[in-house]
């Protein structure tokens, strides 16, 4: 199959893109495939960076702001559907984490372009990607999750409705960017501050102690459930993508009647 992979983008989690990126164009060309990779935000990916992206890292923290803005630059997100390289392609791998690339709008274009494309559609995307809406939609489907407030909200709102410590995170950003944990009442506007600079939506969360347990969903079927536990307090963006600061457990060490919840509420999630 012809096959073109999405890649890096113009998101904070652009180096998370790329890294994995590689990792996919690499594999399907072991699987026999034809495999473009191609940058939203630079274009088709050469062969000499292909080769340098196989030998770097995510590193410890996000791009900056100001890099992103200068990436940005070049994006050419709205013809990108007109590109040879995507509608020659038997299918698009998509392998953009963040922004445009996993809310919604790319899988638009590429949905109004009749381009076959990997993963959820436009609607999924978006929905998924927006903390607050998903939170929601969990509520109504009997899936736990921690009671939370959007921002603009007052210290005594917060203290009064969730407590402390509480969790303050863009409403649609991944990879734990922009997030703080605050404990203290006088940390809260500077953590909703911080947190508005990915995104227009700022979730204040209440902070459930406990263990990270994750529960992949292939099909109908709930994979094993593993655990995942950070050297940090939380799993942050360093803890995620540098090696050795994180131990991943499978299966997770749990009751046979503790994995089977889990892995109900990860099917009721996921439908």
């Amino acid at each position: 199959m012809k096959i073109t992979v999405l890649m890096g983008g113009t998101s904070s989690e652009r180096n998370v893109s790329l890294a994995s990126g590689i990792r996919i164009v690499q594999a399907l060309r072991g699987r026999g495939h034809t495999v473009i990779g191609l940058d939203p935000a630079r274009g088709v990916i050469s062969a000499a960076e292909e080769r340098e992206l196989s030998t770097g890292k995510v590193g410890t923290a996000p791009p900056s702001l100001e890099a992103l803005s200068k990436v940005a630059e070049g994006t050419f997100l709205p013809n990108l559907t007109s590109m040879k390289e995507l509608r020659s392609a038997d299918v698009v791998f998509l392998g953009l984490h963040g922004g445009q690339g996993e809310d919604g709008t790319l899988q638009a274009l590429l949905d109004m372009a009749h381009v076959k494309y990997t993963g959820s559609g436009h609607l999924a995307s978006a929905l998924a990607m927006d903390k607050d809406l998903s939170k929601k939609l969990f509520r109504a489907a009997d899936v736990k999750t921690a009671d939370w407030l959007m921002a603009p909200v007052t210290v005594e709102q917060v203290e009064g409705m969730l407590g402390l410590p509480v969790v303050v995170k863009p409403s649609k950003e991944g990879s734990t960017v922009g997030l703080s944990v605050v404990k203290k009442r006088g940390d809260l506007a500077a953590a909703i501050e911080e947190a508005s600079k990915y995104d227009d939506e700022v979730m204040v969360e209440r902070f459930v102690p406990g263990r990270e347990l994750t529960v992949g969903v292939l099909g109908d079927v709930a994979l094993p459930v593993g655990e995942i536990i950070p050297k940090h307090e939380i799993y942050d963006y360093e803890c995620k993508y540098t090696p050795g600061m994180a131990v991943e457990e499978f299966p997770a060490k749990l009751s046979r009647e503790a994995t089977e919840k889990v892995q109900q509420q990860a099917l009721s999630a996921f439908r």
